[in-house]
């Protein structure tokens, strides 16, 4: 089983995470992450969809015709954001009034539709599922972290508005990073969304070539010591 799950939840995660290494769904992700929850609750949103559109198309592959399979997979997708879109606006009403226009909106990310296609359309129910929880956890990672870089930096907090997510108990979580801070606006304005995906994706970066050097040295010495036998 790891063998058959493994690299799929290294390439949702890390190798081929959509926002860093495929860089879809771009705009929503620098639109709404000026702040952490902001960014939770379009995750949270995007990693239902992407499982939920996953299974069926994947249920459904076989009963697909092939040149209507695209139209298909948007009606699928559109359905169960919209199931989502009114789920959010009854019973977290505020949330939804500030991720606005950005949820129906990802109907047209296009990491949800290539999932439907490159994946889910040709892999039976079990690893399309894993897939999409895999790539919406990585998307959601990405905007969490981003959201929470922009929030401490614009704001000097961080969770702020926890309860428009958790509730009214949720209040507590704020935590001040910095007392009397200011702000930086340009943090929380789109400028700083892009600086802040070009820092985490340059990151990524570093850690993937220090780690095939790494790799490199292990075989050259694993080479090496053969040799010498």
């Amino acid at each position: 089983m790891n063998s058959v799950y493994g690299p799929i939840i290294r390439d949702g995660l890390w190798k081929n995470n959509p926002a860093l290494v495929q860089l879809l769904g771009l705009c929503p992700l620098l639109a709404v992450s000026n702040t952490t929850i902001n960014g939770l609750g379009l995750g949270l949103a995007t990693i239902l969809t992407l499982v939920a559109s996953n299974g069926l198309v994947s249920l459904l592959r076989h009963h697909i015709p092939e040149e209507a399979r695209l139209p298909v997979f948007m009606i699928i997708i559109a359905s169960i954001v919209t199931i989502i879109e009114l789920s959010m606006n009854a019973w977290f009403h505020e949330l939804y009034l500030i991720l606005g226009i950005f949820i129906p909106l990802i109907v047209t990310n296009c990491a949800i539709t290539g999932r439907a296609e490159a994946f889910a359309a040709r892999n039976p129910v079990g690893p399309s599922l894993v897939d999409g929880l895999m790539m919406g956890i990585g998307f959601t990672a990405v905007l969490v972290l981003l959201g929470a870089m922009r929030e401490i930096i614009g704001q000097g907090t961080l969770l702020s508005e926890a309860h428009l997510m958790f509730g009214e108990a949720a209040r507590h979580l704020k935590i001040v990073v910095i007392d009397d801070y200011r702000g930086f606006l340009m943090a929380l304005l789109p400028p700083g969304a892009f600086i802040g995906l070009g820092l985490i994706v340059a990151l990524k970066n570093v850690v993937d070539a220090r780690q095939a050097n790494k790799q490199a040295q292990v075989a050259s010495n694993s080479v090496a010591e053969t040799a010498s036998a």
